[in-house]
This record gives C-alpha cells, structure tokens and sequence, in this order.
C-alpha cells in the first residue's frame, strides 16, 4: 500500500472514529433529533400559512380576483391593504390590537408591579394571603373576567338584554365604552396577566442587592432620583420580559374580545376565514411578525443594560419602607378587597348565574324574590320536555360537556408529558454544548412557539394538518401534537436554566464509572433538580386545561372542554358556559393546589408569598 492510500484510509478511519464519538454521546443525538423534530413542526406549519396566503380557494372570492378558479395569486395582499375593505378587515383592528396589546402590558406592570413593590419592598400586612390570590386571575381561564364584567356592568338601557348585576340592584348605567371595547379588554387582560409582572418584577425587588439604594441615600440623593436612575433601570429587564409575554399574548386573544364585543385580528381572523381565507391567512402571518419584531427589540434592549458597583460601604438587610401602624392595614384590607372582586367573585358570579331562570339577568333582585331560583340547568334530565335547553341534558347528566370534560384532562396530561419529556431532553442537550451554534438554534427555535400569538399556532396546524393529505381535524391527535409544540418552550427554559445550575463533574464522575445514561439521568441529574424539572410538566398541564384560543380552529363540540363551553355559549346557553366555567375554574384551581401540595411548587414561591 502506497503512502498516499495509507494517508487517504487514516484519514477516513479519523472521520469515522469522530463520528462514532459524536455519536456516542446522548446531547449530540438529542440535538440533531430535537432541532429536525422541532424544525418540522415550527418551520412547516409557518410555511403552511404562506403558502395560503397567495392560493386561490375554490368558492372564496379570491376565485373572482383571480378570474380563475385554483392556483396562486398575490390579489388577496392587494385588496386586504388597500382594498374598499381594508380599513374594516385589517387596519381598524390592527390598530385595536395594537392598543389593547400595549395598554395591557402597561396596566399588567402597574397592577403587578406596585403589588410586587408593597409585597416585597414594605411592612405590608396579609402578604401571605395576597401573595397566593393574586395570581388566581392567570390560574382561571382568560375568559374569566371578561364574562364577570359582562354580568357585572351591562344594562338593557345601555348594551341591551337583561339587566346586569349594578343595574339591577342599584340602577347604574355605565356608559358603553366602559361595558364593550378597548377599555375592558384592556383592564380584563391587564388584570390576568399581572402575575406574569408581579412574578418577575417581584423576584427582582426580592433579591436586588440593597447596597445601591442605602449608597445612594448616604450620598443624599433624593428619593425619586434614586427610583428613576437606580432602581427602575434594576428592574427593567423584569419589565421588558412582562411586555414580551403580556404583548404576544394579549395580541392573539380571542375570548376577551370576543365576549367584549371588539373586533381585532383574531377575531377579525375568525370572521373572514371561510370567504375570505387567503386574507384571513395573511391576519395570521401579520400576527406572528408581530410577535418576532418584539422579540427582537426586546433582545436588542437587554443589550444595554446597566450594572452598578457601590463604592459607600457594605450594607446588611433590605431596610423595607414602613407604611406607618395604620398604613400597613389599610392598604392591606384594600388590597384583599381588590382581590375579593378579582379572584373570588367570579367564582361565586358563575356559580350564582347557573341558579338564575335567565342567565344574566339579576332583576328578581330588586324585590329580592329568591322563589324564582332554579337547578334545572344541573339536574334536568329529560330532553324533550324543556324548550329552554334546546334538546340538551342538565350539567350532570349532559354527556357531551362530561365527554368534553374526559377530552380536556386527556389532551391536557399527555400534552404535559409530551411537551415536559421533550423540553428537558432539550434543556439537558442545550446545557452541554451552551457555546454550539446548532445547540443555540435548537433552543431558539424550540422556543419560537411561544412567542407567537395562540391562535397563530392553532391556525398554522390547522392550515397544515387539516386538508385533503391530512385530515386530523377534531382529533385528539392533533390536538396533542399542536398543544405540545406550544408548550415545550415552558419546559424547555425552565431544564435549561436548572441543568446550567449542575456542575458537570456530577455527571463525569458517574461515566468514568461506567454508569449507561439513563441511570445517570434518573438516579443523578433528575433527582438535584426535581422541583425545576417538575414545573416544565406542571405548567403546560394547568395552562392546557383551560386553553381556547389554540385549540379552537382544531376542534369542534363534545371534544374538549373550553370549545364546547364557547358552542354552548353561541347556543344561547349561558348557564351552561357559567356551569362548565366554574368547572373548569375549580379544576384548575384544586390541580394547582394538589401540585403545590405534591411538590412545593408555587407560582409566587419566594416572592414574599
């Protein structure tokens, strides 16, 4: 053999020995089978909703645009911009969604914010218990509120129908622009994703060194300098990454605005899609843009972030403010009441709604007649005798809302499982090759679903997977396929940021003794960060339970919970929706509850709580 073959074979048998090597290692295989896996169902389902975007559906009216019947067009862009429609289909509720996305983020980070501050930061009193009921607003589902305000401010004088909970016993008529549009879908979604606020600005003011503010006291500086200049600009990575979840969030809610009467892009979306569904597409696509042009100025403002160094001396513990021997329980006793309205009166309001003969309407109040009470929505069981039910069964004994119920608590467990399994393997593999540049993309990608809005994601799938090569609609297969790419991102950061934490000695002392990798994964490395690996399960499970918005373009009635809840309440049935939210809320609730009882995990867990 000459000496050129012998160069060429150790050359190859290098190569292969690097890929066997390469091989051998489990985060390897994990990230090239994790960046395909996630490749496919982020960047597929997005090329999907392009692609629909310019086709040409038979009996839409793109066929008239086109003047042909199938193919690709670029006429829908046309008329959706600058089209007679346009400001109806696109610009008016762009801007709605704009303005209630942004306005929500601003009230989240004053309602969050200033609680995190009086919990973490003064002598307030009741921390304990506010600290627990102020995040039930996200725990319940979205809809939650924008319901309660319904009964709580509409008037037949006003909004028409029946007289709601005010009008009833005291006469008060809001004006419309307080029951319907901007303002209450702004109040509503700022009051439900406050905990995402409270939780991340209060775990800065939590642990924020408190040598900056008592230097800047002992140089007299004055009070609201030292909140301007030292400690907002501490606290605003924790205020941009709330306006990064609250924005992408609120801009892709369907209920609130939905049950709120305004029109924006999902909604607009829900309402376009079978005549208009390459334009409906094209609301689609504006909404996911949206969400990444957010992403990327958030990323660009975390670049100039400011440290200190205190150069006065050492301090020792955070001095909080003293709110005075008074002070402390009247702001308390005002915040317990503001949580009463916040967090337990709609627990009752729903469940009071589904004894009312008429759903909604409070007017037996004002003679306090409680005679005219009923169960019938509970306990009916005969369907052909009741005109009011349109043909259906009471709660308990409907089988359709128990069936839904079944699919709800199927769908939202194997979501857990699928997307926590997945988001730690993810988590784990990222950790050991942090600085690679196919690791990073594996974990940027993985998270993109996040950031897109939900009923985006619902629609890419549907656009992918319901047609005539696939036909998963109102399937439980599609429902968990969906579900759990949405979700993986929870457990995903969440294994990332536990394994950074482990040193990697741990788990190279157990391979110089020869212990195989899944011994090392469940009896070393999953046991030191059982309570961070946990929450990657826990928090898809109980945000699927009472998820809409991505399930509601996959499913019809009978196969979850919160779509048939939405069928019932179109039907005209609205204490059966009140019914099955106050299911859906104790569940929820009672699952939260069991979970941090199990595992000690709480949302607001050292925070002040």
């Amino acid at each position: 053999m000459t000496y050129q073959n012998l160069a060429k074979a150790s050359a190859s048998k290098i190569r292969l020995n690097k890929i066997k090597t390469f091989f051998m290692q489990p985060h390897n295989v994990i990230l090239i089978v994790m960046g395909v896996l996630c490749t496919m169902t982020t960047v597929f389902p997005m090329i999907a909703i392009l692609e629909d975007t310019i086709k040409i559906h038979p009996g839409t009216i793109e066929t008239w645009w086109a003047e042909k019947g199938s193919g690709y067009t670029f006429a829908s862009y046309k008329h959706l911009f600058f089209g007679d429609l346009a400001v109806t289909n696109l610009w008016r509720p762009l801007l709605n969604t704009l303005v209630v996305a942004a306005c929500s983020c601003l009230a989240a980070i004053l309602f969050g914010g200033v609680f995190a501050f009086l919990v973490t930061r003064t002598n307030l009193k009741f921390k304990k218990y506010l600290s627990a009921i102020f995040i039930f607003p996200y725990i319940m589902p979205q809809w939650t509120l924008a319901m309660v305000w319904k009964n709580l401010f509409n008037s037949n004088a006003v909004t028409g129908g029946s007289d709601g909970l005010l009008a009833s016993l005291f006469g008060i008529k809001m004006p419309l622009w307080w029951c319907q549009g901007i303002f209450p879908c702004i109040i509503v979604l700022g009051l439900h994703y406050s905990a995402f606020a409270y939780i991340l600005i209060g775990g800065i003011f939590r642990n924020m060194d408190s040598n900056l503010e008592e230097a800047a006291t002992i140089l007299d500086t004055p009070k609201y300098k030292t909140m301007f200049r030292i400690t907002l600009p501490m606290v605003k990575p924790a205020i941009l990454s709330t306006v990064l979840l609250v924005f992408g969030s609120s801009m892709g809610s369907y209920p609130v605005p939905h049950y709120l009467n305004l029109t924006t892009l999902s909604t607009k979306y829900i309402g376009l899609k079978s005549a208009y569904t390459a334009q409906s597409s094209i609301l689609a696509v504006i909404m996911m843009v949206l969400g990444v042009v957010i992403l990327i100025l958030n990323q660009r403002s975390l670049k100039s972030r400011k440290n200190y160094t205190t150069v006065t001396g050492k301090s020792g513990q955070i001095s909080k403010i003293n709110l005075g021997k008074v002070g402390k329980y009247v702001i308390g006793v005002l915040l317990i009441i503001f949580t009463f309205f916040t967090s337990i009166y709609p627990i009752i309001s729903f469940a009071f709604e589904t004894f009312l003969p008429n759903p909604g309407d409070y007017s037996f109040l004002k003679t306090w007649n409680f005679k005219d009470l009923t169960t019938k929505w509970w306990i009916y069981n005969d369907p052909t005798g009741e005109a009011g039910l349109y043909g259906q069964m009471g709660i308990l004994f409907n089988k359709t809302i128990w069936q839904a119920y079944g699919g709800t608590m199927l769908v939202s467990l194997i979501c857990a499982l699928c997307s926590g399994t997945l988001g730690t393997l993810i988590g784990y593999a990222v950790s050991k090759k942090r600085r690679d540049r196919y690791a990073n993309y594996v974990n940027n990608v993985a998270f993109i679903p996040y950031l897109m809005p939900s009923i985006a994601v619902g629609i890419a799938f549907f656009k992918l997977l319901c047609n005539q090569y696939f036909s998963l609609y109102n399937t439980y297969t599609l429902l968990i396929i969906a579900g759990t790419v949405k979700y993986i991102p929870f457990a995903s950061r969440s294994s990332l940021n536990s394994m950074l934490q482990i040193s990697g000695e741990i788990e190279e002392s157990a391979i110089i003794q020869d212990i195989p990798w899944f011994k090392r994964m469940f009896c070393i490395i999953i046991p030191i960060q059982k309570s961070s690996i946990l929450s990657g399960f826990l928090l898809p499970f109980i945000t699927c339970i009472r998820e809409l918005s991505l399930f509601m373009m996959l499913s019809g009635i009978g196969t979850i919970f919160a779509t048939t809840m939405d069928y019932f309440d179109e039907m005209g049935l609205a204490a059966f929706s009140s019914g099955m939210n106050l299911i859906l809320i104790i569940t929820v609730l009672v699952c939260n509850a069991v979970i941090n009882k199990l595992t000690g995990a709480s949302l607001d867990e050292g925070i002040g709580g």
